[in-house]
């Protein structure tokens, strides 16, 4: 039942991405890394995505976000927590505390990038999660985008723009409570679910 409701809401997204990963195997750890958004401020850490997740797929998901981290600061943290969970598949969810203090996203894309074949280098697959610009109705930010047309990768790029729109999908002005970090997750799930890593 749980993976017809995947498949069926990953035809209702129209915001995942279409590029395939190897299909998960049983005992596979996915590695959520990002911020707040991933740690799950607002919430306790069981309501938190990386959680949900777990619970929607079936799969072990690390929570490895980090409140307030940049993605220099991520950049710098990635490769011992690469080597301590040593993940099949790695979502990439950073950037937001980049463009909240407004550092130039060409080093903020640049920090992604090699976050992305840190990874890759290491055969671990990668997904992105996008994040809007800090403006008004703001969609993801190009720089997800062009990450994920360079590297082949899935991206979830509506989610997260259309949940911060929804003030009661939020615990303040830009973190999710129960039923956004839920939402999140479904959004996350069925992405991995249309690009093939869970069946």
């Amino acid at each position: 039942m749980m993976k017809v409701w995947l498949i069926a809401i990953s035809l209702l997204l129209s915001g995942c991405g279409d590029s395939a990963l190897r299909a998960l195997n049983s005992g596979d750890v996915i590695l959520a890394f990002g911020d707040s958004l991933t740690a799950g401020k607002g919430v306790t850490t069981e309501y938190a995505y990386p959680a949900v997740l777990s619970e929607l797929t079936g799969f072990k998901v690390i929570n490895a976000g980090i409140s307030g981290e940049t993605t220099e600061e991520g950049l710098q943290r990635l490769p011992a927590v690469l080597n301590a969970e040593n993940p099949a598949l790695l979502i990439l969810f950073e950037g937001g505390n980049d463009i909240l203090r407004n550092h130039d996203l060409n080093k903020t894309k640049a920090n992604l990038d090699q976050m992305i074949g840190m990874a890759k280098r290491r055969n671990i697959q990668v997904a992105l999660v996008g994040v809007p610009r800090k403006q008004l109705f703001s969609n993801t930010a190009e720089l997800y985008k062009e990450l994920a047309e360079k590297h082949g990768l899935p991206i979830e790029s509506k989610v997260v723009a259309s949940l911060l729109r929804k003030p009661a999908m939020k615990s303040d002005g830009v973190h999710f409570n129960v039923k956004g970090y839920r939402e999140l997750a479904k959004a996350i799930a069925a992405m991995l679910t249309e690009a093939g890593a869970i069946k």
